[in-house]
């Protein structure tokens, strides 16, 4: 089915082709990336928008002993397949199979891990660097970056410093016009008029940081790739070559609808028709909760605005986008500029909440603490994704945020066990607040159908029991509350169990702590972060300045990274599914 593909196991094997062959490898590995996703899902349009891309840098490469580093790397489905990887890849996001992104433990080709985006440059720049201390001149480095990645700080930091070195530096621009949603920002619309030929023959930004300039070319002509990487490796010092390319190319419907085909679910793989699923009402997702809350919130308080760092359609913002794109504002890939902007605009009286994943928002922690926290400013952070996410593995998990919010002063941290009590957080923080709010959440969907019942008023600060028991206590964060209610319905002794909804992480609820430490001498503590400074760390700190002589057992994330996995998955190894806790509340009594 795929005489060329089946062939090829190695960088070496491709080199063995024609330049006239190369487009017929091309339509076969488009062909066989389309095939499996369709079945095995995962991240589909930026893969298919760089094959050409990646047979050319195999092709004119010599890897691994030059570097290549693909940035955020949900684009390296071809690079994974034609590094030995062909035969693996209907494993690829599952349990013990291999990882959605780039992986230093999985392949000698993959020189770096990325999940994240614009850390290719910087990432690079050090190989390159370190290649010129050993005396390696003849090595080649390349960082392949998109226009919506090279848009963040990081990004530029990178360029600043390549441009006065004489490294054998390459940028490879990948330009789209698009990442996961639509690019935003000048630097989108600078190169949109670089790919109208606005700036040929002219000096444009990057030749004024010192790199020479190579393009625009088309990403999907080989011939011209290839033409344009021999005559760059021909070149001393930074250079960049600018390519132009369709997300989801060869797939109609991928390059119709971007957005949603960037990790479209399982699909008709030869008409691209999304695989409908079952037709029944169900809770809403998290996201959709946030979006519509909040525009419940805008009607009625003129001093709302909400900022997303590029993931206005992950985090559920589209509506709000449409019906307030004044107060609505997609800062791009810059999560450091997020945070700030909102400590900026909490200054001058405005109310900002600030939507971010939780292991986005790892990527301005200082912000957090230096403009935010420090500063003592109201800004309402809802804190995206938390815990454990799934298949995009140990780059996407949230499971540091509470670790790393709650050693913060002035900070209130929330993790609410519903969507209604989501709804009723944000609903009392939206009235004003003094100091900064995390509200953490999860992916997935929420609890009930009719979630969208009228606000209430809530106390900061308060947690309370949801079930009674005489032997022993549990207390849940988040959706680990759930968790141990489905756990408990496997438990003969029901009523020896008490189940207690933390709510608030910071500051604890200790009225509701000194109670249950009168009554229980044993406490377990059920998190979907991790243990080390989590929520259970919290609690046993103040057990033990409050001199409390029973057992706590804190019950969350291990002191290691997570791979990738279904949720269920990844909660068994960890010890969190329903059955484990099951067994393991069952050994209590």
């Amino acid at each position: 089915m795929y005489p060329l593909l089946t062939n090829i196991n190695s960088p070496d094997d491709l080199k063995s082709l024609t330049v006239d062959q190369l487009p017929y490898l091309a339509k076969e590995l488009r062909d066989f990336i389309i095939k499996i996703i369709a079945t095995k899902e995962g991240h589909l349009g930026a893969s298919l928008g760089v094959i050409e891309l990646t047979i050319a840098l195999h092709y004119c490469y010599n890897l691994p002993k030059d570097n290549l580093v693909w940035d955020v790397g949900h684009q390296a489905y071809p690079h994974k397949i034609l590094t030995g990887r062909r035969d693996q890849f209907h494993t690829n996001r599952q349990l013990n199979g291999i990882c959605g992104f780039p992986s230093r433990t999985e392949s000698i080709y993959d020189d770096f891990g990325t999940g994240h985006s614009s850390t290719s440059i910087s990432a690079v720049l050090g190989m390159a660097l370190a290649a010129k201390i050993k005396g390696e001149f003849h090595k080649n480095h390349i960082a392949v970056i998109g226009d919506a990645s090279i848009a963040s700080g990081m990004a530029f930091e990178g360029l600043n410093h390549a441009g006065v070195t004489d490294t054998n530096f390459t940028v490879i621009l990948n330009d789209n016009a698009i990442g996961i949603d639509p690019s935003v920002g000048a630097l989108k619309n600078y190169f949109t008029k670089s790919k109208r030929g606005a700036f040929i023959g002219h000096p444009n930004i990057i030749e004024a940081l010192n790199f020479e300039y190579l393009g625009p070319v088309d990403g999907h002509d080989i011939n011209a790739l290839i033409e344009s990487i021999e005559k760059l490796k021909t070149i001393q010092g930074p250079k960049l070559l600018h390519i132009v390319t369709t997300k989801g190319k060869g797939l109609k419907l991928a390059e119709q609808n971007q957005i949603k085909y960037h990790a479209p679910g399982k699909f008709d793989a030869n008409t691209g028709e999304l695989i409908p699923k079952p037709n029944e009402e169900t809770p809403p997702k998290y996201q959709k909760v946030i979006g519509e809350t909040l525009i419940e919130l805008y009607s009625e308080n003129e001093k709302l605005v909400t900022i997303t760092p590029a993931m206005p359609t992950g985090s559920g913002l589209n509506k709000l986008m449409e019906q307030y794109p004044k107060r609505t504002l997609d800062v791009g890939i810059a999560e450091q500029h997020a945070v700030t902007l909102a400590a900026g605009l909490a200054t001058q009286g405005l109310l900002p909440i600030c939507v971010i994943y939780s292991t986005f928002l790892q990527r301005a922690y200082d912000q957090v603490i230096h403009d935010v926290a420090l500063q003592q400013l109201p800004v309402i952070f809802c804190i995206d994704r938390a815990g454990i996410v799934g298949r995009d593995g140990a780059t996407h998990h949230g499971i540091f945020d509470i670790a790393y919010l709650r050693c913060i002063p002035n900070i209130t941290i929330a993790a609410p066990s519903n969507e209604i009590d989501l709804r009723n957080i944000l609903y009392k923080a939206s009235k004003g607040i003094e100091l900064p709010l995390a509200i953490r959440y999860p992916r997935g969907k929420a609890t009930r159908i009719d979630w969208k019942l009228p606000f209430k008023e809530i106390t900061f600060g308060k947690g309370r029991q949801i079930k009674k028991g005489n032997k022993v206590a549990i207390i849940g964060v988040g959706k680990m509350v759930l968790q141990a209610q489905k756990a408990l319905e496997l438990v003969n002794n029901k009523d020896a169990f008490a189940i207690y909804d933390l709510v608030f992480i910071k500051p604890l609820d200790t009225y509701l702590l000194r109670e249950i430490f009168t009554r229980f001498d044993t406490i377990i503590i059920i998190e979907d972060g991790v243990v080390n400074g989590g929520a259970g760390s919290a609690i046993l700190e103040f057990a033990q300045k409050d001199n409390y002589k029973g057992t706590i057992k804190p019950l969350g994330i291990p002191d290691q990274f997570i791979e990738h996995g279904s949720t269920q998955e990844l909660f068994n190894l960890c010890g969190l599914s329903i059955k484990k806790l099951a067994d393991y509340f069952k050994t209590l009594i």
